[in-house]
């Protein structure tokens, strides 16, 4: 089978986004698993490449189709080119948050329109993004818009964990009116449809409580009995294997020692910090539910590292390999 074409966002000039990058694609594996096409500038990744000091060489393409297995090369699809003051290190500007929002468009264009079979991207700055007056939390809503999907899910993934989260970036004290037995069941279903198309044909499903100890009877809470457990139940109506609300503080254990193929679960820290203790360094965010495949580094700018070369590549090198991995998964028929 022909190897997938991913189109790789260059993310925030400013950040370590580029280094990040042509590190990654330094690595011959990704040729052997991916066409990499990276949307972005070439004087940024010029000077990513002196930074770093990697024997590799840029060429600007247009088009996608005659992108060659060739070793040290960067195959470049050049949108923007910044003026060195527009891509200082460390410093978010209007012009990097365009730049960075004009890559993110060009990539789902191309996975939309198939010329792309996924999409990866290096860190943005909301700030900068903002900025540049385009007004999204982030990657996950700007992409939602732009492939007209309604529903989408944040899942951190690794070798030993996979986790995804019914809410997000929330403030903790409006998380409990936020998990809904619609947004739990939601949640349970994109899941069990992803890891069933991309990684696994019969996903085991484990949802987390939301209070201490499920709840304890009702003692600390009861949205395990009033809105957790009927989603499930709903959930399991439908032939999806989900099993709880499991207390987070045990759960964990056996999902990693591979009980689960996921873990549900219902606010952003209760996920990601098991998850970044086990995959600090090579975790991927996937957004699940969009009708592309769009995998990223678990990370964010780390502008107090841009432009030193210390930056690791892990997370963007494991992000290309999902993508690729997720692509060839995703050719065959999608269930139900």
């Amino acid at each position: 089978m022909e190897r997938p074409l991913i189109a790789v966002t260059m993310g925030d000039p400013s950040g370590v986004g580029p280094e990040i990058i042509v590190q990654a694609l330094a690595d011959p594996e990704l040729n052997r698993l991916c066409r990499p096409l990276v949307l972005g500038d070439r004087g940024a990744l010029e000077r990513a490449l002196a930074i770093t000091k990697l024997p590799l060489t840029l060429e600007t393409v247009q088009e996608t189709g005659p992108l060659r297995r060739e070793p040290g090369v960067v195959y470049l699809r050049e949108l923007t080119r910044l003026a060195s003051e527009e891509m200082t290190f460390g410093s978010p500007s209007a012009a990097g948050g365009d730049a960075a929002y004009r890559y993110i468009c060009e990539a789902a264009q191309l996975c939309l329109s198939g010329a792309a079979k996924a999409m990866a991207t290096a860190p943005i700055n909301k700030e900068a993004l903002n900025r540049a007056g385009h007004h999204f939390p982030g990657h996950t809503e700007l992409l939602a818009q732009l492939t007209g999907t309604d529903q989408v899910v944040m899942m951190l993934a690794g070798e030993r964990l996979r986790v995804t989260l019914v809410t997000i970036h929330e403030a903790l004290a409006q998380v409990p009116a936020l998990v809904t037995r619609e947004r739990v069941l939601e949640t349970i279903r994109i899941t069990d449809r992803a890891l069933a198309r991309y990684f696994c044909p019969a996903p085991r499903l484990a949802v987390l409580a939301l209070n201490p100890h499920c709840g304890e009877g009702g003692l600390f809470g009861d949205e395990e009995r009033t809105v957790i457990a009927p989603a499930i139940a709903a959930a399991r109506a439908e032939g999806i294997d989900a099993v709880g609300p499991l207390s987070a503080d045990t759960l964990f254990h056996f999902a990693v020692s591979g009980g689960y193929d996921a873990v549900v679960c219902m606010y952003h820290d209760q996920g990601l910090i098991p998850l970044k203790l086990l995959h600090f360094d090579d975790g991927v965010n996937v957004t699940l539910g969009l009708p592309i495949i769009r995998t990223s580094v678990d990370h964010g700018t780390a502008y107090d590292l841009a432009g030193t070369g210390k930056a690791s590549a892990q997370s963007m090198k494991a992000a290309l390999v999902m993508a690729a991995q997720m692509a060839a998964m995703g050719a065959a028929p999608a269930r139900g």
